[in-house]
């Protein structure tokens, strides 16, 4: 994306524990089961809780096609679950990654919605995709009008019965590393959604 993420206030950080996890050597290994002679496309969203992601996300999955995965369906999930895993930590982005990589093989697109919000994550979907013979295009969704940004924060309802949803003040200290990488940019208090899923698609015809 071409736009740049405000730093959040140093003194609201998030008091919640970052994804962090042990390297798992040959986690994303599934190049034995890679077939078929098209290339499938893994769309990785990233972006604060808020900013419009999931809405963008949504469209373009159905735009394209392609397999949505949420990992916030996933993590209430696993809470539910009988085991209540929750927080659900590097769990849910794990499990997001292994129905990325049984869709990717299979030669079907897959739009990944996820806050995404360390190196190690964006590391993952990197690997996935590898692994996968697929092309990894990430796109980091931003709010650069922070008023507008906090508006939906502070007035939206879940629907995902049993999704935590976070206040203003934890989604703005949340912990979220700039990126160094390369991904396609947009900024939701210039662009609508449409906007969005056109640059996207356009960026993604740019890669084949």
């Amino acid at each position: 994306m071409s736009g740049s993420r405000p730093k959040a206030d140093a003194s609201l950080h998030c008091r919640e524990p970052p994804l962090r996890a042990k390297s798992r050597q040959g986690l994303f290994d599934c190049s034995s089961r890679c077939y078929g002679n098209g290339m499938s496309d893994l769309i990785s969203f990233s972006g604060l809780p808020g900013v419009g992601k999931t809405t963008v996300a949504r469209a373009l999955a159905q735009e394209i096609r392609a397999a949505y995965i949420r990992v916030d369906s996933i993590e209430v999930a696993l809470k539910n679950s009988s085991l209540q895993i929750h927080p659900a930590e590097d769990s849910g982005y794990l499990a997001a990654v292994a129905v990325a990589k049984d869709n990717l093989v299979h030669g079907l697109d897959v739009v990944a919605d996820t806050v995404n919000p360390i190196e190690l994550t964006r590391k993952w979907w990197t690997e996935a995709a590898k692994a996968c013979n697929a092309r990894l295009l990430n796109v980091e969704i931003v709010c650069s009008d922070q008023a507008e940004h906090r508006r939906p924060v502070e007035t939206r309802r879940s629907d995902i019965v049993g999704l935590d949803l976070r206040d203003w003040k934890r989604v703005h200290g949340r912990d979220y590393e700039d990126w160094t990488g390369r991904r396609v940019a947009l900024d939701t208090s210039k662009l609508s959604v449409n906007d969005c899923v056109k640059r996207i698609i356009e960026a993604l015809a740019r890669a084949t």
